[in-house]
């Protein structure tokens, strides 16, 4: 039998083993799913959200054990960890109640002699692949409507974080929802793919990188099954000149350094006017020094390692290449004993005299680092904001509303803010443009990619 070793980047240790499934144990999940799906596509509406309202209380009841576990598997410091599971909530509860309205028969103008209205129907088994970054946050964000919708659940999660696949199973359980309508499977990669190969597979999420994407495309191929996959961003921030500092400064820094910057729609570009640049920049480096980078169980650590030391290294590759082709870093990374090659701690990072044939602006880093540049006007902001091969998030800070939204109008990207960044509303649809994905999750509008419309045209005999 094949076992799953998940190291916590916290020391390198072992932190869970988890025997992966085999083919018997992965067949015997599939039939469980579809059998079980078929009687819960006829349960009632108000029955699916008790179940899974249920599944939350269990579920956010263990709060301070779920923050422990997510530490020591992806290392996000302890003093905020537990704030993933208040997130997790919101998702959860936001998207049980858009259920009714989101699923509601659309009744058409009455024609005489006929009855016609459009039901939304589930598609099936849907297989969730999660990512070990926001593990839980990001699995809910498919798994709670998915069921909602009358679909059966198989989640698949990062090798990283395979105790969340666990929790969620757990809390299913003590919900009292039916057997096999949610279910979990520690995988192989060539095991997943085959799952999505399978027949019994209607519908496949993925939230990871833009080769994962390709590989869930290229499996499902010729099966015309639906799809939605998030694959991160190189996410930009436009500060115009007419900002407040003091709130602008924060608010885009933590946008970039929260979670180590390991965020799909954190900030990893920064544009600012120019008559305000060096007031940014210096008051952006400031806001950086002041981060503990440390093991992240102890309460005064601000900044987490990398998940993996392989990671760290990649970010380091980066602000190097940069420095060589003629970047400033602004921080000593000698200042922090714990940052080193081959270490999952890394320095945090803040480069000036960047420009866009450098890897750091172009390439997505996923870390603790961030380029600026300088822009002349609102115009030459959006043409480099949007000269990225990614589009999932971007943000404007302003003080004048009407322009900030006229600018957010020009930017290709799923979500645009206005003076906020890093954030998700469950409320508001959650998507990508260009290699940041296909497809969407969350609000109203995400219920249609885990349904099919089903006509109704019937005449009066």
């Amino acid at each position: 039998m094949a076992i799953q070793k998940t190291i916590s980047p916290i020391d390198g240790s072992v932190y869970v083993e988890r025997e992966l499934a085999d083919p018997a144990r992965v067949e015997a999940t599939l039939d469980k799913a579809v059998a079980a799906q078929r009687k819960w596509r006829e349960t009632s509406l108000t029955e699916r959200a008790r179940l899974c309202s249920r599944m939350v209380d269990a579920f956010v009841a263990r709060r301070d054990e779920l923050a422990q576990e997510l530490t020591w598997q992806m290392g996000r410091p302890i003093a905020v960890a537990a704030g993933e599971i208040g997130g997790f909530e919101d998702r959860a509860r936001t998207m049980i109640a858009l259920a009714e309205e989101a699923l509601a028969p659309i009744r058409l103008a009455d024609k005489p002699g006929f009855t016609r209205y459009i039901t939304r129907e589930p598609l099936g088994v849907s297989f969730i692949v999660a990512p070990w970054n926001f593990p839980f946050m990001t699995a809910v964000n498919a798994v709670v409507p998915a069921i909602m919708a009358g679909n059966a659940v198989i989640l698949k999660h990062s090798a990283q974080t395979p105790l969340c696949a666990e929790r969620f199973q757990q809390a299913f359980d003590e919900a009292g929802l039916p057997e096999g309508v949610f279910q979990h499977l520690h995988l192989s990669h060539d095991a997943a793919e085959s799952v999505i190969r399978d027949p019994r597979i209607a519908h496949v999420s993925f939230t990871g990188s833009v080769a994962g994407g390709a590989m869930v495309e290229r499996n499902a191929t010729g099966r015309f099954i639906a799809t939605g996959l998030e694959l991160g961003g190189k996410d930009p921030a436009y500060i115009r000149a007419d900002v407040d500092l003091d709130e602008a400064v924060p608010g885009v820094m933590d946008g970039a350094f929260f979670n180590s910057g390991q965020s799909c729609c954190g900030i990893e570009r920064i544009y600012v006017h120019k008559t305000i640049f060096d007031d940014f920049v210096e008051r952006a480096v400031a806001w950086v020094r002041q981060l503990k980078l440390g093991n992240p169980t102890d309460p005064d650590t601000t900044l987490g390692p990398l998940v993996r030391p392989a990671a760290a290294d990649f970010v380091r590759g980066q602000v190097e290449e940069a420095v060589s082709a003629g970047a400033k870093a602004w921080i000593d990374p000698g200042e922090y004993p714990l940052s080193r090659p081959g270490s999952a701690y890394l320095a945090p990072q803040v480069l000036t005299g960047v420009d866009h044939s450098m890897r750091v602006m172009y390439e997505e880093s996923f870390g603790p680092v961030v380029g600026i540049m300088p822009v002349a006007d609102d115009d030459e902001a959006v043409r480099l904001m949007n000269d990225s091969d990614f589009g999932l998030t971007a943000a404007v800070f302003t003080r004048d509303v009407a322009a900030g939204e006229a600018i957010a109008r020009r930017l290709e990207a799923g979500t645009v803010f206005t003076n906020r960044c890093d954030y998700l509303d469950p409320e508001l649809a959650w998507t990508g443009v260009k290699q940041s994905g296909r497809g969407c999750s969350l609000s109203r509008v995400g219920y249609e990619t885990l349904t099919r419309p089903k006509s109704f045209h019937l005449k009066h005999a």
